[in-house]
């Protein structure tokens, strides 16, 4: 009986112990000020600025910048808000504001850009994307939707005038939840092509070096048949005119650079079957490869035809030739004698 009594006594004294446990206060974090924040939505909620704020986390106390944008707010302003929440003792932690930043997506103005060019190479044949520049009416900024925005801009519509080169586009843009925006632009297009200009004012005859010759991009419908877009058919070519930066480069604007000087001392070659022979002789005029050209036969004080074929060489035409081989004959057969 004893022993049952003493049993109880214990089994009391232990949930005694165990009950004044349970009552000893409960130590919570004290709430402290963040000093910098990110918000999703178009609200600022008391879990955005305030760490360990509880149940009241989720109440929403300020209005949120825009979408992409950075705001601040003074530590006072948030002290006065959460108080009337009830949420007593906010440690700011010396933080005097806070600052708020509102996610986003970005849209970057260049892909708006994008879209409308290769929407109009396709729908309006102005050639290649990269070919077509865009003008807006209005600066195009970047643009900011919600973080949670599904898809991609697309161009809804699109319209272009030629004889004006304008467009008007519609565009669709992803906002969030599933919903989509509308925006409208409008502007110039044009198709442009790239074409050689010289970087210096030339005098005529000069050479064109690779260092030379700049591209430039101009509208294609300003770009005539003849203007040369191919450097290889630049360089190393003279001008026939006098050239001046900022025109673009025809084919009548260049030839061959003159591999023969007027008066100069050349080897006049006559070529028949069998036979070659080479004399000297003066050039009456200057030209460049390939050009038919007067030249004097110093030795018969001749003046014939003949076609330049290199720096100071001409071949002389098919009559001199003839001519040429006559003679050779004949002292041949002197010889003979």
């Amino acid at each position: 009986m004893i022993r049952t009594a003493f049993a109880v006594v214990a089994t009391i004294a232990l949930l005694g112990s165990a009950a004044a446990q349970q009552l000893e206060p409960i130590e919570t974090p004290r709430p402290v000020l963040k000093s910098d924040a990110t918000v999703n939505g178009p609200f600022v909620l008391v879990g955005d600025l305030v760490e360990h704020a509880g149940i009241i986390a989720k109440v929403p106390i300020f209005r949120a910048p825009d979408l992409g944008s950075t705001g601040t707010v003074s530590a006072d302003a948030v002290v006065q808000a959460v108080r009337t929440h009830a949420l007593i003792g906010l440690d700011t932690g010396g933080v005097t504001e806070v600052t708020v930043t509102r996610a986003a997506r970005a849209i970057p103005a260049k892909d708006i850009e994008e879209l409308i060019t290769r929407a109009l190479s396709v729908q309006y044949n102005l050639g290649k994307p990269s070919d077509i520049t865009v003008t807006f009416e209005r600066d195009i900024q970047a643009m900011y939707v919600e973080p949670t925005a599904q898809g991609e801009p697309r161009v809804a519509r699109v319209t272009y005038d030629y004889r004006m080169a304008r467009f008007d586009a519609t565009l669709e843009i992803p906002t969030g939840s599933g919903k989509r925006g509308i925006l409208r632009v409008h502007g110039r297009a044009q198709a442009m092509a790239e074409v050689l200009t010289v970087a210096r004012a030339m005098e005529r005859g000069t050479v064109l070096k690779e260092s030379e010759v700049i591209s430039e991009r101009r509208p294609r419908a300003d770009v005539g048949r003849d203007v040369i877009t191919d450097r290889a058919m630049v360089i190393g070519y003279a001008a026939r005119n006098a050239l001046q930066p900022g025109r673009p480069l025809r084919g009548a604007d260049l030839m061959k650079p003159d591999v023969v000087q007027r008066n100069e001392t050349i080897t006049l070659v006559y070529e028949v079957p069998g036979i070659m022979l080479t004399i000297r002789g003066k050039a009456t005029e200057a030209g460049s490869e390939g050009d038919v050209i007067s030249v004097v036969n110093e030795q018969s004080k001749r003046t014939v035809q003949g076609t330049i074929i290199g720096p100071g060489r001409v071949l002389i035409s098919t009559a001199s030739s003839r001519l040429a081989a006559n003679t050779a004959a004949e002292a041949s057969d002197a010889n003979a004698r």
